[in-house]
């Protein structure tokens, strides 16, 4: 088979760095080989247990990280600098250090966000332990080595409640997570508990391309990682999917086209509709002139939403345009995998896009909004510096993206 090598997170009962962890073993991930390549970070103080456990009818694979007497006494509190740090100055792969890298940097925006702190002022406290750096961590080397090259993912169970942690009492999500998970489809069961932990949530934000029902792929295996809650009603673990998708497709979702055509409302209103449209989780938004009944000019406001998304955006357009109803369907769309490195030019370095398909880059694109603060930083045509990434990305074009196999 040549499909595009996919792991798809069913993420029934939630998801920790943990459980992520203990699934990918479970599905065949060598735990030896992921401890050596842990062992290549300035860490330690620890060990890792595996041991077969049952949640409910399911027996699944839960990951333990065993802290000596030292650091369970006096557990650090880092920086994003700090664990930065750690990672670049180890021998992990580099697609797993710049994975590594991502997560722990949308982790620390997102605790910046909800302390009011710069990334680099706020303190990670239970993310930036040792068992967390080496849940994250062993996680991306697992999918290292099983040659994943796409995450996709299902909507995530969240739990309720509250739980007790480094600031204290907190809802469950607790606002780092919930931060976290914008855009993302969650829910809850009504299990109070916390489902889902800013590791996990962290995890699947960075590394998911897509979230929605099992795609269209050729099974090959399956893994369970077990939580640490026993869960009456459900088993409390993570299932991992493991299969190929179509070589020649990218990848596959459902959404929704909702529309609306306006004939009578201030031109000047519309580039707000657009931002509050997108600020309500759409994922495009378009205008299209058009000539209505009595031959009135209009504008038809197109809006591609995730299903989890649509009400908001139907009740933004409802809101806030002179429209009296929408209309919508669903549609099919396929995109290309993504992935965003930095490559480096005469004008310093610069995030670029890369597409990807058939596990090989197809095309590149430098990232717009990166392009644009360098040319006006240093008084340059935006063209220049846009063709100076696109040139220095062209290395990229035919590589194998996604595995340091």
């Amino acid at each position: 088979m040549n499909g595009v090598r996919t792991a798809y997170f069913d993420c029934f009962s939630g998801i920790s760095g943990d459980m992520i962890l203990g699934a990918l073993v479970d599905l065949g991930a060598d735990l030896n080989k992921i401890r050596a390549g842990l062992k290549t970070l300035d860490l330690d103080g620890y060990k890792i247990t595996r041991r077969t456990v049952r949640r409910g009818l399911l027996s699944g694979t839960k990951i333990h990280v065993v802290l000596d007497k030292t650091k369970r006494r006096r557990p650090p509190s880092r920086h994003f600098k700090d664990i930065k740090k750690l990672l670049e100055n180890s021998g992990l792969p580099k697609p797993v250090k710049a994975r590594a890298v991502d997560v722990f940097h949308r982790i620390a925006r997102a605790e910046a966000a909800v302390h009011g702190e710069s990334i680099n002022r706020v303190h990670f406290h239970e993310v930036g332990a040792i068992d967390s750096i080496v849940d994250i961590t062993g996680g991306l080397l697992a999918l290292d080595n099983l040659g994943i090259s796409r995450v996709l993912s299902s909507p995530i169970n969240v739990g309720e409640g509250f739980v007790t942690c480094e600031h204290g009492t907190l809802p469950v999500p607790a606002p780092a997570t919930l931060r976290l998970l914008e855009g993302i489809p969650c829910f809850s069961t009504g299990v109070p508990k916390e489902l889902a932990t800013p590791t996990g949530a962290g995890m699947i934000a960075t590394l998911s391309e897509g979230f929605g029902p099992l795609p269209a792929m050729t099974v090959l295996g399956s893994g369970y990682g077990a939580g640490g809650h026993i869960i009456p009603t459900t088993p409390n673990m993570l299932r991992v999917i493991l299969g190929e998708c179509g070589a020649g497709e990218g990848t596959g979702e459902r959404l929704a086209m909702v529309e609306t055509q306006i004939d009578d409302m201030n031109p000047e209103f519309y580039g707000p509709v657009m931002e509050r449209l997108f600020d309500a989780g759409a994922v495009d938004v378009t205008l299209t002139p058009l000539v209505m009944k009595k031959g009135r000019p209009a504008t038809k406001i197109s809006t591609l939403v995730g299903e989890a998304q649509k009400s908001a955006v139907i009740e933004r357009l409802l809101r806030e345009t002179s429209t009296f109803g929408v209309r919508f369907h669903e549609v099919g769309r396929v995109t290309l995998a993504r992935e965003v490195r930095v490559v480096e030019t005469s004008f310093g370095a610069v995030e670029v896009k890369l597409g990807i398909l058939a596990d090989r880059v197809i095309k590149v694109a430098p990232e717009y909004e990166a392009c644009r603060k360098i040319a006006k930083r240093q008084n340059q045509p935006l063209q220049t510096v846009y063709d100076a990434a696109r040139r220095a990305a062209g290395k990229f074009i035919g590589k194998k993206i996604g595995t340091s196999r």
